[in-house]
């Protein structure tokens, strides 16, 4: 079945080929049993590296090469651990050291249900996918606390890095969140309703937290994006050069296998990647719902004859989205203070609310990244509401400002739009007015 590869790849990696494909055949008679089985059943390890824990229930074993590893599961790497497990339609996912992951979902009977859900707590995994790729590509999906990642027939790396993960030694540090390497075919990273196409070579990222941020500055700010290079933590596993090898031959060797399923392919559906969101509409909707309760407790002095409230919110808000437009950093960054503290709630794509701080250094850095691939921006503010919060001296220092706006345009070449509620709290220093804490509310 190898010879046609001899041209291709020396001996070394034609026998790394032939091990990592041989349980075709010894997987095919279980695959065939009770479906009960079949569908509880994800993977079976076939190498293995340091001590590697899998367990579900309170109930936990330390995995040897041949163990089954089973829905529902939780795997856990030690910190030099490294595991590669050969899923049921012919995929691989190979586990990095200190990793921890669990198996939310799979079925894999050669049709159109089929699907795999990984939910990837913290480190490292490299995915070669399998026949589902083909059967259900819709269905095929990592999960992190930050994105999720759909792919296109794929070899790719998904890696979640904590703020209090260490990273491989002499590694430079990099921020908390979900970043995906591709090596071969491509993957969507998406967050927030929002997503990244990343062709192979290329690395995606979104911040912890699926993060995306109050004003339509920040919401913009904080979509995925894609590197200008792949991060120092990306390192070769342990058996990577057998799955380099695999990954050249897999999507043949998935489909051979998926041909010996009592449902051939040609009557699996395909389903295709996800829509790509809506343009933003040019009329925004009349009834606007209510705007998030006020940053500061206490209802806002109103009508201060020091200052005219809506004059200067205006203004600021204006000068800020200008500098988005220009895709001039500066002109952003210099509207908030250094000490400023920003809230982000933004929607999930499960539907659920995450609420997400984050501080004016992680702003600047993602603004600096952003820049570099938005094209088309547009934005509305639907209204714009401001209060003075008056001292005893009665001088006016600091301003409520609330907002409703609608965003939209292209990052990374692909079409986003975003209607978020945005909430400032301006204080007035050395004559200029400085936002000190943020909040953004996405509807």
């Amino acid at each position: 079945m190898f010879e046609c590869l001899s041209g291709a790849f020396n001996r070394g990696v034609l026998l790394a080929v032939t091990v990592l494909a041989s349980v075709f055949a010894t997987g095919q008679a279980h695959a065939q049993g009770a479906l009960d089985a079949a569908e509880a059943q994800f993977a079976e390890v076939l190498r293995l590296r340091g001590e590697v824990r899998a367990g579900a229930n309170d109930k936990e074993r330390v995995l040897r090469t041949g163990d089954q590893v089973r829905v529902g599961e939780r795997i856990v790497a030690a910190p030099s651990g490294e595991a590669v497990l050969r899923t049921v339609d012919a995929g691989m996912v190979a586990v990095r050291p200190g990793t921890e992951f669990i198996v939310q979902g799979y079925t894999a009977r050669g049709g159109a249900d089929d699907g795999m859900v990984l939910r990837l707590v913290t480190g490292s995994l490299r995915v070669i996918s399998g026949w589902i790729a083909r059967t259900n590509r819709g269905g095929h999906k990592i999960v992190t606390p930050s994105a999720t990642i759909g792919i296109r027939g794929t070899d790719h790396e998904p890696y979640v890095l904590t703020a209090d993960r260490p990273t491989s030694e002499g590694a430079t540090p990099h921020r908390a969140g979900t970043y995906d390497k591709v090596n071969r075919g491509g993957t969507t990273l998406v967050s927030g309703g929002e997503g990244v196409d990343i062709d192979p070579g290329r690395v995606g990222f979104v911040r912890g937290e699926a993060k995306a941020y109050r004003t339509r500055a920040i919401m913009t700010l904080l979509l995925p994006v894609l590197l200008d290079k792949i991060p120092d933590f990306y390192v070769p596993g342990a058996f990577d050069t057998e799955l380099d090898a695999y990954s050249a031959t897999a999507d043949e060797l998935a489909r051979r296998e998926l041909e010996t399923r009592a449902v051939p392919v040609a009557q699996a559906q395909i389903v295709p990647p996800v829509a790509v969101p809506t343009p933003m509409p040019a009329v925004a909707k009349a009834n606007t719902p209510a705007a998030p309760e006020p940053l500061s407790p206490g209802e806002p002095a109103r009508g201060s004859r020091d200052c005219d409230a809506m004059v200067i919110a205006t203004q600021w808000l204006t000068e800020l989205d200008d500098g988005i437009v220009r895709k001039d950093p500066n002109a952003i960054l210099s509207r908030f203070a250094d000490e400023v503290a920003i809230k982000a709630v933004i929607r999930k794509t499960d539907g659920t609310l995450a609420e997400i701080d984050f501080t004016r250094d992680e702003l600047v850095r993602s603004t600096i990244s952003t820049m570099n691939q938005l094209e088309d921006y547009s934005h509305r503010r639907v209204s714009v509401e401001a209060s003075p919060e008056v001292s005893t001296a009665g001088a006016c220092q600091r301003l409520m400002v609330k907002s409703v706006v609608l965003e939209g345009g292209k990052l990374a070449g692909k079409p986003y739009r975003f209607d978020s509620v945005e909430e400032y709290l301006l204080e007035r220093r050395d004559g200029r007015w400085l936002a000190v804490r943020s909040r953004s509310t996405q509807r």
